[in-house]
């Protein structure tokens, strides 16, 4: 049976909870336990980062004056909503600003998920990880204490929001490490579906704190959050364990996975960093890195990280921008309006009485009614993950999950802005469906879609090649993150249709991104129910009568070197395509 090997140089010891409390430490408690125990630490680890990120979008319209797009004065001669703001974002150029902050923020992330990646895999994950959500809670706290030190500068806040950028893009790359440590290849897809929710967890908790305390002041919903995050931590360094092998556990031999061309794919432990997907870790031969150019040539490769790209455009404007949206468009039940003007032409007529009656069925949404209300997207983007996820197992064809959600996104943002300030039942509905449909691809390109590509006869199995690629995918998806709050606050000021036009636009750019790569998921399922003949006929053809041209230029060959479960090797055989490997006895 073949010895794991730990990611990180840390000393092979417990933490220091486990010390304190030995009851919790092996052999008192099993290996299925301290699984269970590290996926609930990371997770509450991670749904922490992201309820930090939810206060600016939060307290946007409070911070600017809410001068809504569609407001009721039409017919009233006066505003229903007090006017806020503070300052410099209270300006006409508040939204600008706003957008700026953001970018400040999601470029300083997307930096750091280059760098802290590679650090993780030095240093203890346990105390990195620590340091990350104290440092996170930190600056989240400083920007909240802008409005008790009554700081309006704008430099200051973007410094804040730039170390703090940095501090939480330490969160992806621990997290997932630490989780793969613990879990075999074999169980993962499962695991890391309903694991990942907790991003969505993460943005529908902090909605909700930094949302009860809005009326206190928009500072509380900083330093709540910040305050939380540094308790998660505490819990984080007392009692995460990094490796089985730190309190004397050993994982069983991992199972070994037979991909759709029939590869056995054994015992390549991933981490996914926050650069974007899925990195493993070198065998002790080595690997040698393929470079930033031939990345880009792998197949399918640019696809998936421009489509993530524009994916992640309109995730994260919603995740910034959608509880101010909510809050300056309100909601106005017509049917009540039209019933109640008819009454009052039948029995007088005056028109004035139709303002007043309009006026009456307008609800404008309080900034904390917004904030709670933005959660929906949420509770949807956790459907939609897992949905997209299982819907992609089930028919094996990633592309076309995503291209499925995508284009039933498209008339369901279109309806969500013509029809969502109808009433809070319609603005409800169209919001849940609007997070399942946009969130689902995102999630499963970020990390279904990552794991795959480690089959790609082109890559070979090689470590560092799938790194490149990777980062190549989520590092282009993050950096869309980062342009679509900044674009929102710009085009914000022109009108929302303006804004939902970009949403829409992406959207299905995002979705014409992958046909070339639809295109060959469907020929590669007629092609494989063709060959199950064949198949059970013993005369299952190679790649390279299937694919000359393709196989004449790469002739690929996966070595299988990993020892099996029952002691028994795997031959080294060329890649074969659709024939299933040889394992001997």
């Amino acid at each position: 049976m073949m010895q794991l090997k730990p990611l990180t140089l840390s000393p092979l010891q417990p933490p220091p909870g486990l010390r304190w409390v030995p009851s919790l430490a092996a052999p008192e408690k099993t290996l299925k336990f301290h699984q269970f125990l590290v996926l609930l630490l990371t997770f509450i680890a991670y749904a922490a980062f992201h309820a930090s990120r939810k206060p600016p979008s939060i307290v946007k319209s409070i911070l600017t004056v809410s001068d809504s797009d569609e407001d009721p004065s039409q017919f009233t001669g006066s505003p229903v909503h007090n006017k806020t703001g503070w300052a410099p974002f209270d300006g006409p150029g508040g939204p600008h600003r706003l957008g700026e902050l953001d970018l400040s923020f999601l470029l300083a992330y997307a930096i750091g998920m280059y760098v802290s990646g590679h650090i993780g895999d030095k240093v203890d994950l346990r105390i990195f990880l620590t340091i990350g959500m104290v440092g996170s809670g930190i600056f989240v706290i400083l920007f909240g204490l802008g409005y008790f030190l009554d700081l309006h500068s704008l430099g200051v806040f973007v410094v804040i929001q730039v170390c703090c950028g940095l501090f939480q893009s330490i969160g992806w790359p621990s997290v997932v490490a630490v989780v793969g440590n613990w879990f075999g290849k074999a169980k993962r897809g499962l695991i890391m579906g309903v694991w990942n929710s907790h991003t969505s967890i993460g943005n529908i908790f902090g909605s909700l704190v930094a949302s009860s305390v809005l009326a206190y002041g928009w500072g509380w919903s900083f330093v709540l959050p910040g305050i939380l995050i540094m308790v998660a931590a505490a819990f984080i360094y007392l009692f995460l364990v990094v490796h089985p092998e730190n309190i004397g556990l050993e994982l069983s031999g991992k199972d070994v996975e037979m991909s759709v061309e029939g590869v056995a794919l054994v015992d390549s432990e991933k981490i996914e960093t926050l650069d974007g997907g899925l990195r493993e870790s070198e065998d002790e031969e080595g690997s040698v890195a393929i470079g930033f150019l031939d990345a880009w040539r792998l197949p399918h490769v640019a696809s998936y990280a421009f489509c993530l790209f524009f994916s992640k455009l309109v995730a994260y404007t919603f995740l910034y921008w959608l509880p101010f949206y909510i809050s300056h468009t309100g909601s106005k039940d017509h049917a009540c309006a039209l019933l109640c003007v008819s009454c009052y032409d039948c029995l007088s007529g005056f028109v004035w009485r139709k303002k007043v009656v309009i006026n009456c069925c307008w609800r404008n949404v309080s900034h904390t009614t917004a904030g709670i209300l933005s959660t929906i997207f949420d509770i949807g983007g956790v459907i939609g993950g897992i949905l997209a996820g299982f819907m992609s197992d089930m028919i094996e064809a990633r592309a076309v999950t995503s291209v499925i959600f995508l284009l039933l996104s498209i008339p369901t943002l279109i309806l969500y802005r013509v029809y969502g300030s109808i009433s809070m039942l319609t603005n409800t509905v169209l919001m849940f469906a609007s997070g399942l449909l946009v969130n689902g691809p995102y999630a499963l390109i970020t990390t279904a879609v990552a794991a795959d590509l480690g089959t790609d006869s082109m890559v070979g199995g090689n470590a560092r090649a799938l790194a490149t690629v990777t980062a190549i995918i989520d590092g282009t998806g993050s950096v869309g993150a980062a342009l679509g709050p900044l674009l929102a606050g710009y085009i914000s000021t022109r009108g929302w249709n303006s804004v939902f036009f970009m949403l829409i636009v992406s959207t299905s750019i995002a979705g014409c991104l992958l046909i070339r790569v639809v295109k060959n998921e469907i020929r590669g399922k007629l092609n494989e129910g063709r060959l199950c003949f064949l198949r059970t006929s013993g005369n299952c053809p190679t790649s390279a009568e299937m694919h000359p041209h393709s196989w004449e230029k790469t002739k690929p060959v996966i070595q299988l070197q990993q020892t099996l479960r029952d002691g028994s090797r795997v031959r080294e055989i060329p890649f074969s395509g659709l024939c299933r490997s040889e394992v001997l006895s």
